[in-house]
């Protein structure tokens, strides 16, 4: 049901970063899900770090342009295949994005998760490695999404 994931999307801040810092936690996760995942992450890139902070993993780095990051962030999933995209979101803006993928995972990270986005996930998880380490064990979201 799963095995056809073939696209992760990560929120940058709040879900993967700290205020526009990498969380270090992450790192090897990052490595072993571009072994078997394309990686992209979306951002509005406050900070103004993210290209520096991602520069060593191979990931597809999309900054938001319009007005509407909630509806941007929802073409992109669309974009690539909602059927085969995974998304990792803490933020309002992140709802849509969490409803079109295939699975949705909301993160209760450093800067809390917006009910919205709360509400928007197939799964909630309480920290990001915790949430990145799910499609590595595809038996771990067939547990937690079966009927």
């Amino acid at each position: 049901m799963y095995s056809n994931i073939q696209h992760i999307i990560l929120d940058y801040n709040g879900t993967i970063a700290k205020d526009g810092i990498l969380k270090k936690e992450i790192h090897s996760l990052l490595e072993e899900l571009s072994k078997k995942y394309t990686l992209h992450v979306i951002t509005a890139d406050t900070f103004g770090s993210v290209k520096e902070q991602i520069k060593e993993y191979e990931i597809k780095l999309h900054i938001l342009k319009s007005e509407d990051h909630t509806r941007e962030k929802k073409d992109y999933i669309n974009s690539l295949g909602s059927d085969i995209s995974l998304s990792i979101g803490n933020g309002n803006n992140d709802t849509k994005m969490l409803q079109t993928a295939q699975v949705g995972i909301a993160v209760l990270g450093d800067e809390g998760c917006s009910t919205q986005a709360l509400l928007a996930s197939n799964i909630v998880c309480k920290s990001i490695e915790d949430a990145l380490e799910l499609p590595l064990n595809a038996k771990r979201l067939l547990a937690t999404l079966r009927t």
